[in-house]
Formats: C-alpha cells, structure tokens, sequence
C-alpha cells in the first residue's frame, strides 16, 4: 500500500477506536489493538510491516519525552530505593527466567535470551494510557521504573544478539557496555538539555521555542546512538531536566501552545503504534507454518506467566530492603504487590527490541529463531494490554489502595500560599509600579475574596472526605462499589476555563469584574471628547479630577502582570523546596500562564 492510503487508514482506525472506546468503556489503546488485529486479516493490509526505524527514531524520543516531561522529578528521588532495583535486577531476572521457559520449550538458548531481553522491560507509554486508575504514588512509580529500565533490556540484547551472531563476549565487555549505556545515555541527555536552556532563555517567539522544545528529543536521541549509549535515557534525562527548568526559560504562550499540541501529537502516534502492533502480529503470524503457531502459542502463555511470578516474587523478596509507607500493614503491602504486578504492560520499546534482530548472520545464513522472537514478543504485548488491560480496573477495586489526597493537598496549600504571598506584597509592587490607591483597593479586595473562596473549598474537601470514609466504614461487606484515586487537580479543566480562574489572590478578575470594569471605561449615551484625560466617557457620575478609565485598566493590568510574577517566584520556591510536587506545581503554573494571556490581551502577541 502507498503512503496516503496507509496515513488513511490509520486515521480512520484512530477515529473509530476513539469513538468506540467510551461507548464499550473500554481503554481506547485495547480498541485500537483489536482494530489491529481485525484489519490484520485483510491480505492486502497484512503487506503494510513496520520497520525497526520507524518505531525507535519516530515513535519513541516524542512519547518518551513527553512521559518524562509529566513525571515527578521528585517522586522519582524519593523512590530510587524502588527505582533502581526494580530497572535493572527486576530486568534481568525476568528476562533469564523468559529464556529459561523459552529454551526449556525448545527455543534456541541465544535466540531465548534476545526474546527475554525484549519482553521483560514494561512500557512507560502503555503504563500512561492504561494505569491512570492507581493511586498518584504507584502510578508515578511504575512510570519512573518503565521510563528507567531500557537501559538494561538494550545492553542484555546486545549481548544476547551478539551470542546468537556467534560472536564471543567477555565480562569486561558487558561492563564497558552497562557503563556506556547507563552513563553515555545520561550525559547525551544531560548535553542536550544543557544546550536547549542556552537557546531558549534568548528565545521569545513561540514557534521558535515549541520547534525547538520538538528537536530535544530526537537530537538527545540521536547523540546517545553515536555514542553507542542508551537513546532511550537520554530523552528520558533531557526531559526530565528541560521540564524543571521550562517555567524560567520559556513565555506563557509558548507553554499553553505546548500543553495544547504535545497531548494531541502523542495521541495520535500513541494511537498509531497499537493499530501497527495489530497488524504486526497478523503478519508474523502467517508467515509461521500452521504447525508451530501452536508451540509459539504455549511459548508465549508460559512467557507471560513467568513474567507474572518473576515481577510478584522479586517484589516480595526485596520488601525487606524498602522502605514501606507508614501505617501499611502486611495485607495492605501484598495487595499494593499484586496491583504492581498486573500493571507491568509491554508495548512499543518490546517491539522494537524484536523487530531490530537481524535478519542474517555475518556468512549471509538466516538468523534462527527471528520468527519465534518477533511473534512471542508481540503475542506477550497482546496479552499483557488485553488481559491485563481490562483486569487492572478490577485488580485495583479488589486491592482497595487507602486514597492518596497528597496531590490535592498541596494543591490547596500552593494556592492559598501563592495568593497569600502575593497579598502581603501588593502595597509595594503598587509603589514600584506607579498603581493608584483605588486600583490597589480593588485588587486586593478581590484578592481576599479568592482567597477565602480557597480557604473555604478545603475546608468543604476535608468534609467531604470524612463523609466519604465514614461512608466506606458503614458500607455493607458486599459492596461492589470502591475508591478508584483521587482526581489529580486540573481533571475539570474545561469548567475551571468556563468559570475563570480561580488562583488570581490580588491581581485576577473574574467575569463578572471585568464586565464591570467593561462597563466603567464603555463611552456612555453621547458623544466623546478627548482632553488630558485621554478621552474620558461623558456621564454624569464621573469625577473629572481621577485617572481616566484607560489609565486605570493600564495600571491594573500592569499590577496584575506583577502580582502574577510574584505568585510564579513563589510557586517555583516551593516546589524548589519540595514543598510541592512537580505536575502540582506544573499544573498551577498553567492556570497563571492563562491569567497572563487574558491579562495581557491584545497588547501583545507572539509570532
């Protein structure tokens, strides 16, 4: 198929999936690979194969950036204790018990180690889409460990490929290749990133910023392959890094335009890949003899279930070396066990492991068991996003994870620490700014409003959930109804934006005030004369010896615009501090970013 009608068709199956998805109540990346897999029994649709390339230098520096970029970087140092082990022995373990079953069912043993190479890291963009009913904690946990752990999968398959090339690797030689892996990624990412703050802190144009925020990731890329290091880490480091410094380097436009394509683009590659693995799976599938499908079928129930206990069991013995939170009981850990285990998706840095085997040797013989490696690897995805996919939700009822409120909280703190902070400095940014008393006034009486207005929503929170749990506490034993997490501030998005916004202690007016402040400067009935006023409205009630309405709207938008600075000082000191969170702060961050583009309106605009 040519490539207009393949862009069609996937489009077409991402509309379809999108569609369909909310109304089965179904995740749409399971609609979308069962669309795969039924277009893949068209044969002219089975001819579309999806290169290597394609999925390691297109699909994945765009989604593992963004992942990192909406990653806690303090999550991620707060449970390094889990982190590390979990990326690198977990890896291991998983993928040597893979090649144990495999060559136990007759699987060659190197053709057994580059299958379990490929299938024993879990996917951070299938971890995204299909686990955001866990709790905040957990969730951002396994999206730290599936951003972490292709490092160890990429050097076990170089040494497995190597093994099945015939070539002979030595201990030092699989050192100096964890080594490059690990710490050649890291630099690439923490180079590129370096060089990305430079540019943008002399950067004010928003096309210019957003084009280059795009070519972090594949230059980060592809610095760390020159380097024979870990692609993977390094967009993972690059956005992690660009992301904390990204308030202090880049405009509000630029990061409302950001928030408002990189989600969508994502999507749709996101979306792409699991109608490709679809297909991917029907093609290696007919191009098996029908008398091994059966072998390769048991080789890869058995896979999958060795990634289960091995995932349950490492868990289990490294318990004693983590720290558990506090007041968890022993119950509560196995649960927490269990959750973690059925949440371990496989995805698209699988595929690419198996799709990159080669396809001969150095003599030009065929590379033997390339087939098996491609359709177990894709047969262990499907069933990790179809069976595990639909049994989380249930899995995480069962479990009944105590709800974690440590996002919302901070939330409110920030709020109503920002708003204060930016209350007891308006009497100075007013002297500094040239603001009058009565715009002074006025600001900070709406400021106390909205403050209070916050004050009184955590109260009316903490109600609620006392009433909850009180709720659960009287609830009947059979009860089939539970807690699926908290909502992370910013899911009403769309009726926060409908009502304003609702964090402008001081400086920020709502609809109602800026149609009362409309109505003051509106010439009235009769005409306009211009003076020294500069063209004040004819109406009886104005004094003529105050500041004209036109002067009074600037100096009130130049105190909002630096009532907002002083509010983003603040917000960056906390989450500097670890006050808050990072997505806590980012989040916030957004809403005064749409405070400064309403603020500032028509006064200017970026190109």
């Amino acid at each position: 198929m040519q490539g207009l009608e393949i862009t069609v068709l996937l489009g077409l199956a991402l509309l379809a999936g999108t569609v369909l998805a909310p109304r089965l109540r179904v995740a749409t990346p399971l609609v979308l690979l069962v669309i795969g897999l039924a277009l893949g029994f068209i044969p002219e649709l089975r001819q579309i194969e999806l290169p290597p390339e394609t999925v390691l230098l297109l699909f994945l520096p765009v989604m593992l950036f963004r992942e990192a970029w909406t990653t806690s970087l303090r999550s991620v140092r707060r449970s390094l204790r889990y982190i590390v082990p979990m990326s690198t022995l977990l890896v291991v373990a998983s993928a040597f018990a893979v090649a144990g079953v495999a060559t136990w069912m007759g699987v060659p043993w190197e053709a057994a180690l580059v299958l379990g190479a490929a299938v024993a890291p879990p996917d951070a963009t299938a971890v995204a889409a299909l686990g955001r009913l866990l709790p905040a904690r957990t969730f951002m946990k396994l999206k730290a460990e599936s951003l972490t752990n292709d490092g160890t999968a990429l050097v076990l398959y170089a040494i497995a490929v190597a093994l099945l090339l015939g070539e002979q690797i030595t201990p030092w030689q699989i050192t100096g290749m964890v080594l490059i892996s690990y710490l050649g990624g890291a630099a690439a990412g923490i180079a590129v990133s370096a060089l990305a703050f430079f540019a943008l802190r002399r950067m004010e144009s928003t096309l210019t910023i957003n084009l280059t925020l795009l070519l972090v990731p594949f230059v980060a890329f592809l610095v760390a392959e020159l380097m024979e290091a870990s692609g993977v880490l390094a967009v993972v480091f690059a956005g992690l890094i660009v992301a904390w410094v990204s308030p202090r380097i880049t405009t509000a436009i630029s990061r409302r335009a950001a928030d408002a394509t990189w989600p969508f683009g994502v999507y749709l590659l996101n979306g792409a890949l699991f109608v490709l693995i679809g297909l991917e799976v029907q093609l290696v599938a007919h191009e098996i003899s029908p008398s091994e499908i059966g072998t390769l079928l048991l080789i890869t129930v058995a896979a999958w279930l060795a990634l289960f206990v091995v995932r349950y069991l490492f868990q289990w013995l490294f318990s004693p070396f983590s720290r558990p939170p506090a007041g968890s009981t022993r119950s509560l850990r196995h649960r927490s066990r269990v959750v973690s285990t059925v949440a371990g998706f496989r995805g698209a840095v699988s595929l690419a492991i198996a799709l990159s085997v080669p396809l001969t040797t150095a003599d030009g013989a065929p590379v033997a068991g390339r087939e098996a490696i491609v359709f177990v690897t894709a047969g262990v995805i499907v069933l990790t996003l179809l069976v595990q996919g639909p049994l989380l939700p249930a899995v995480i009822r069962w479990a009944k994870l105590p709800n974690d409120d440590a996002a919302i909280e901070e939330y409110e703190l920030a709020q109503r620490a920002i708003s204060g902070a930016a209350l007891a400095a308006l009497d100075e940014l007013a002297i500094e700014h040239g603001i009058s008393d009565r715009v002074r006034d006025r600001a900070r009486r709406e400021g106390y409003e909205r403050l209070e207005l916050a004050n009184a929503r955590a109260v009316a929170r903490e109600r609620a959930a006392e009433e909850r749990n009180l709720a659960e506490l009287d609830a009947p034993l059979d009860d089939t109804t539970a807690t699926m997490g908290p909502v992370p501030p910013g899911a009403d998005d769309d009726e926060e934006r409908s009502r304003g916004p609702v964090s402008d202690g001081g400086a920020g007016t709502d609809r109602r005030s800026n149609v009362r402040d409309g109505s003051e400067s509106r010439a009235a009935e009769g005409p306009l004369r211009t003076g020294p006023l500069e063209m004040i409205a004819v109406s009886d009630d104005i004094d003529l010896t105050q500041r004209s309405p036109l002067l009074r709207h600037k100096e009130a938008q130049r105190l909002r615009l630096a009532v907002l600075d002083r509010k983003r000082e603040v917000l960056l000191r906390l989450r500097r501090e670890g006050t808050i969170d990072d997505l806590v702060a980012r989040k916030i961050l957004a809403g005064l970013d749409l405070e400064e583009i309403r603020a500032r309106g028509g006064d200017k605009t970026e190109e």
